[in-house]
């Protein structure tokens, strides 16, 4: 093969078990498999449950996205891998993996972050991103907005993260509330789909003039719901859930994109990006493509399947670093369950530029 060398990225931070193939910013397959339905009946991610699920999954996936992609093991170059944050024992089961497939097959090995690898996933969907782009990540552990210059050689720049709930945080928390099934975000926007947006009355949290404009706070907003939902059954009646998840999700995209789009204007910057799991949700998507409309500004959001966790956005972070010439992480590459989001790359070297800044 000739060009840049096929990138195998891996993805394992929670319950999907993720394998993609990318060359020169082009996907050429991708699998996943999801532990989901066994997480269903507690409500949430069990890590445990969701480590022993990477460990079986883990090979069927990477050969599914080889054989989806034309390939075999011999045609990889590359293996980039998620080494942070997430799940401990989920993160280990993916290292471990890219370790096993990167020595054995003599090529180098790329520690990625995760977060960085949903940045990425929009250049799988749409070429590379304009320099610099205003991204806003929102899924369900992060919300932030940030300025990304050269994904594979520059810091990224935090303009406003979440002080405490994040966006999915809040959709699964008012799910279970109001019964509906886990994961909480999609099934707050089905039940949407037949509810009245304006019907419950819901904060619109640091939306004030004296507020951080780029900061981000959905726990009150989650009270607020909780609140309306325990005052209907306190009286002796269940609450309009399609009016409740309606207008929970226009609360959520309202603060979501006033503040991404406030950031573009504020830095002159014309293109806004949003990723992760969120950014599938389908209020979100129109509400963005209106305001940034009206703004003049260009909105990149990718697919659907692009938006959740998945390998192929992984591979995205490697083939960006290997076009870049950027080193192969040590032999001693291990998992950050907490890592910040300062470069793309995530290695024992940026840990410590971090900790020391």
């Amino acid at each position: 093969m000739t060009g840049s060398p096929v990138v195998l990225g891996i993805e394992s931070s929670c319950d999907e078990t993720g394998a993609g193939l990318v060359r020169d910013g082009v996907l050429l397959g991708q699998a996943v498999a999801s532990s989901m339905d066994e997480h269903a009946r507690y409500g949430g991610v069990v890590p445990e449950i969701a480590a022993r699920a990477h460990v079986h999954a883990m090979a069927p996936v990477i050969r599914e996205a080889l054989d989806r992609a034309g390939l075999s093991l011999a045609d990889v170059g590359a293996v980039a891998v998620t080494a942070g944050p997430g799940l401990s024992g989920a993160l280990q089961v993916g290292v471990a993996a890219a370790k096993g497939y990167a020595f054995s097959l003599g090529v180098p090995l790329y520690g990625v972050h995760h977060l960085a690898g949903h940045v990425a996933a929009a250049t799988l969907d749409g070429g590379p991103l304009p320099n610099p782009s205003v991204v806003l990540v929102v899924s369900g552990g992060h919300t932030s907005l940030l300025l990304v210059r050269d994904l594979a050689r520059d810091p990224i720049v935090h303009l406003g993260d979440t002080l405490d709930d994040a966006a999915g945080e809040c959709f699964d928390k008012v799910a279970r509330i109001l019964r509906l099934p886990y994961p909480g975000g999609p099934a707050i926007d089905r039940a949407a789909r037949d509810g009245d947006p304006h019907a419950v009355r819901l904060p619109r949290p640091l939306t004030g003039p004296r507020d951080d404009p780029y900061a981000f706070s959905f726990s009150g907003l989650k009270t607020a719901a909780a609140r309306w939902v325990e005052a209907h059954r306190t009286a002796g009646t269940e609450p309009h859930v399609p009016d409740a998840a309606a207008s929970l999700q226009e609360a959520v995209a309202d603060v979501l994109t006033r503040k991404a789009v406030r950031a573009c204007t504020d830095h002159g910057i014309g293109t806004l990006v949003v990723v992760g799991g969120v950014a599938a949700n389908s209020r979100v998507r129109a509400l963005a493509e209106q305001r940034c409309a009206a703004a003049g500004i260009t909105l990149r959001v990718p697919a659907p399947r692009l938006c959740t966790d998945n390998g192929a956005m992984v591979a995205a972070v490697g083939d960006l670093l290997v076009r870049a010439g950027a080193g192969p992480a040590p032999a001693e590459l291990s998992t950050d369950p907490s890592a910040p989001l300062e470069y793309a790359a995530l290695t024992p070297l940026t840990r410590a530029r971090a900790v020391a800044a």
